[in-house]
């Protein structure tokens, strides 16, 4: 499992006053057999637009699935270890049933032809933020490289995150449903 994301969470007290509510570790960790070195730490999750602020039960307690719920957000840290960890080991079905075990094998098409064996979609606008070290954002038929501070929004396109350096690359994503429909 990758290192621990603190996670520290506001709220009310009795008498309305702001205070924190909660601080340590994300109580929900998702790793993957398939990916050895991959973790993803759930930090919150709303399920509406507005986002309900005065919520107590533990919203990352939910099935596991890439993609928020219906109208609403989900915040991960997740840590992707180098490629050379399980590259060669996986082919697009097992990429398939690697994201089974995310909740979300609809995401990936089996196209043996793609670019990278994690490519996936799903109807959401990502903002993936590179917190240390670096990662190719691959796309049907472009790349780039993102290093630490960089951003990419990503709107509901084929892609996938190959890291081809010796180090771990920590990222924050924020997922926000979406649609397809112009």
């Amino acid at each position: 499992m990758g290192t621990t994301v603190r996670r520290v969470v506001t709220g009310w007290d009795a008498n309305g006053k702001s205070i924190i509510t909660s601080d340590g570790p994300t109580p929900v960790v998702h790793t993957n057999s398939m990916r050895p070195g991959f973790s993803s730490s759930e930090v919150w999750v709303t399920d509406g637009v507005p986002a309900k602020t005065r919520e107590t039960h533990e919203p990352t307690d939910r099935p596991r699935s890439i993609e928020p719920p219906t109208g609403g957000t989900v915040c991960r840290i997740a840590e992707l270890p180098p490629d050379t960890t399980w590259l060669g080991k996986i082919d697009r079905v097992k990429a398939v049933a690697a994201y089974a075990e995310f909740g979300s094998s609809h995401a990936v098409d089996g196209n043996e032809n793609a670019p990278h064996p994690f490519m996936h979609k799903t109807e959401t606008v990502d903002y993936g933020i590179v917190l240390s070290g670096e990662i190719w954002m691959v796309m049907d038929d472009t790349e780039t490289l993102l290093r630490a501070g960089d951003v990419a929004v990503q709107r509901g396109t084929n892609h996938a995150w190959s890291n081809r350096s010796n180090e771990v690359c920590r990222m924050a994503f924020i997922l926000i449903d979406g649609t397809w429909k112009a």
